[in-house]
């Protein structure tokens, strides 16, 4: 494994330049810990070197993840969500623990949550509904980044219709967040959920229309059709 470690770092590091690591991080408002990969290339690096897993336990390529996720580079933390996505087959209800604890430890910016809980955690839930109840204990975090993936893990769940008064309940148990990453993320959910549910959502929207920040708000009812959002945005 360390072999399979030290091959995805000097392909990365073979990559890098400096003109990609200035361009990634004007992306961001915090500080982040960039290599200067393009993302198709370190999705091309992931894909190549997953191949060298194949027959591996679960468990070892999870550590293996758990180490790209401590290096800090968002680079690494890319290649650490590719490869433990292409593990959702295999996934078990004590896995979840694993994805709480990458949370909980290393995300430290919007895209790391997002290429985690987008696709890993989300998938996770939706293999086992059952433990959506401990993704809505994420919105009581003082951590910001576990109170945006408790609303943004429903991205793609929500957009098939799936989990409708979950997504409800998390919008509300967020609704009042100052933090503006938090915002974004559960308006996106909302947004999301009206893919499919629009009627829904937008009664939804409507009714706490006083409260939500604009943040959000305006996320929540961006894809509506035009008479809708104009509806929701009269004073």
């Amino acid at each position: 494994m360390q072999t399979i470690l030290t091959a995805v770092r000097r392909a990365l590091k073979e990559a890098a330049d400096e003109k990609t690591a200035a361009s990634t991080q004007r992306f961001f408002k915090e500080e982040i810990k960039t290599i200067g990969v393009k993302s198709a290339v370190v999705r091309k690096i992931a894909q190549a070197h997953f191949k060298m897993l194949k027959g591996k336990p679960k468990e070892e390529i999870f550590a293996l993840c758990e180490t790209l996720w401590q290096s800090g580079y968002i680079e690494e933390a890319s290649i650490a969500c590719d490869w433990s996505n292409a593990l959702r087959d295999r996934f078990t209800p004590a896995d979840f623990k694993i994805f709480e604890r990458w949370v909980t430890r290393y995300v430290s910016n919007w895209a790391m949550c997002d290429m985690l809980c987008n696709h890993t955690v989300g998938g996770f839930i939706e293999k086992y509904p059952a433990c959506i109840g401990e993704l809505k204990r994420w919105t009581a975090s003082g951590n910001r980044w576990v109170r945006r993936a408790a609303a943004v893990t429903l991205i793609f769940p929500a957009r098939k219709g799936l989990f409708l008064q979950d997504i409800f309940d998390i919008a509300g148990r967020l609704l009042l967040d100052t933090d503006d990453m938090v915002q974004k993320g559960y308006g996106w959910m909302l947004k999301a959920a009206g893919e499919a549910h629009e009627e829904e959502v937008f009664d939804y929207v409507i009714s706490k229309k006083a409260v939500m920040p604009r943040t959000a708000y305006r996320y929540a009812i961006e894809k509506m059709p035009p008479e809708r959002k104009a509806e929701a945005m009269k004073k």
